[in-house]
């Protein structure tokens, strides 16, 4: 099957192959999310009120408060004010690139592997960073020899094993939903143009949604195992 290409790949490379240099498509679309990111919130922002909120602040404010109750309740108190952001950051990245799907001109770049990838491994170096801030190498370490000292040769390389595996967890999760989701729309749209669209793009919608939640809920999951106090 030939692969597709968004709308930009071709402009975005005309300009690129004037200094040898080629940009992958997923990366196209992962600058035009950031760029959508950088623009659109802070455009948003100017019109908030704290006395007459809008229908996108009320909605905005929504998802912060999910975002925030659901720290507090997988990580611990005071969760929020830690992570908030960096959750806030993967939700806003994975949502807006999984829609991206959605239209026939551009590319999901959350239906590519390097893209997946990439934000598996920030996420495993930023929890664990975080494990290692809260206890310390020696007390982070420790956490992997399980409870039994004269098991530790055991259990560590099986933790270790267990705690890099959740990058391939994260990633390939994300990928093949958003890949097989990607695919099988574009060919039910392909067999019936006229009837398909609107159903799937509702369907696309949620599975963005859900697949977005998953990534975070997993990372909340691992935040909250590496700054656990039992460590």
């Amino acid at each position: 099957m030939e692969h597709e290409s968004s709308i930009l790949y071709g402009p975005v490379n005309a300009i690129a192959e004037q200094f040898g240099v080629h940009v992958p498509d997923h990366v196209v679309m992962a600058l035009l999310v950031l760029a959508l990111s950088s623009i659109i919130f802070p455009l948003a922002a100017r019109n908030f009120s704290k006395d007459a909120p809008g229908g996108f602040q009320h909605f905005l404010e929504f998802i912060v408060g999910g975002l925030k109750g659901l720290l507090e309740e997988v990580v611990g108190h005071g969760a929020s004010a830690k992570y908030l952001y960096i959750i806030g950051a993967f939700a806003t990245f994975i949502f807006i690139s999984n829609i991206f799907g959605l239209f026939f001109f551009l590319q999901p770049p959350t239906g590519n592997p390097n893209t997946t990838f990439a934000l598996s491994i920030t996420a495993f170096l930023y929890f664990n960073v975080q494990g290692l801030r809260k206890h310390g190498l020696i007390h982070y370490l420790k956490s992997f020899c399980g409870p039994l000292w004269w098991l530790a040769p055991l259990m560590f390389p099986i933790e270790m094993i267990g705690n890099f595996a959740r990058v391939l967890s994260l990633g390939m999760r994300l990928f093949g939903n958003i890949f097989g989701e990607h695919t099988a729309t574009g060919i039910f749209m392909g067999m019936l143009p006229f009837v398909v669209p609107w159903p799937m793009m509702g369907l696309g919608i949620f599975g963005a949604t859900l697949q977005a939640f998953v990534f975070i809920m997993m990372t909340m999951v691992y935040i909250g195992g590496a700054v656990a106090e039992e460590h």
